[in-house]
């Protein structure tokens, strides 16, 4: 029989003791949602507030926008109605129809026609601009002649009778007026033009013997097409 003890069982460490349990979750969640409840509470009864602060303001805003929206813009003029032959006001002696004849310092007749409308070229003075163009035919029924070098050819348009300009454009045969002497017993033709805006058509032409203003001139007057 042996001697030899047998060796001793293992020794295990001791168990630690359980852990002390705190506040259960339940609680600390529940707390928390409390707070958080609370500072949502008190942000919305402060932003409800300065809504209610300025309620006053944006009110007032929209007042001003409600009174920019009721300006009333400016109304346009109503634009004038042209007569047709109608005499213009403010000239000395009779005004004549763009068709009619007259007779001019006696022994001289003036008379216009084939009016038409267009456009002066890219060279034309003015250039590019709207306008009725003419005959001037004038007869010397005298027996002296005539100097029709001097003749010049005035326009306006309009029941305003605004200031037409004389339109040149040697492209389309507008060169102005004559530059001879005209004997007696004979006529001579010559074609003329003026601005005109393409929405008038009604135009008053003067026609003067010489450059001279107070010189009497011829009248004629009416719409064109």
């Amino acid at each position: 029989m042996s001697n030899t003890m047998p060796p001793p069982p293992p020794m295990y460490p001791p168990q630690p003791p359980p852990p002390r349990r705190g506040p259960s979750n339940a609680v600390v969640i529940g707390s928390a949602a409390a707070v958080i409840a609370a500072v949502v509470a008190t942000g919305i009864v402060v932003v409800n507030s300065g809504d209610d602060d300025k309620k006053p303001e944006k009110t007032a805003s929209a007042a001003a926008s409600d009174k920019a929206d009721d300006v009333v813009a400016d109304q346009e003029e109503p634009a004038e109605e042209t007569e047709a032959e109608s005499e213009p006001e403010g000239t000395d002696g009779e005004a004549a129809g763009l068709n009619d004849t007259v007779d001019f310092r006696e022994d001289v007749q003036l008379s216009l026609s084939k009016f038409a409308r267009g456009t002066s070229g890219p060279y034309g003075s003015p250039e590019n601009t709207p306008y009725v163009k003419f005959v001037v035919r004038v007869k010397n029924n005298g027996k002296s002649t005539v100097d029709t070098s001097m003749f010049t050819a005035s326009c306006s348009y309009g029941t305003a009778g605004k200031s037409s300009e004389s339109i040149f454009d040697s492209d389309q045969g507008l060169n102005g007026g004559p530059d001879t002497k005209l004997l007696a017993g004979r006529s001579l033709s010559v074609t003329w033009a003026c601005a005109l805006p393409k929405a008038e058509k009604t135009i008053q032409i003067e026609v003067s013997p010489d450059m001279d203003l107070e010189a009497e001139a011829a009248i004629f007057t009416g719409d064109v097409k």
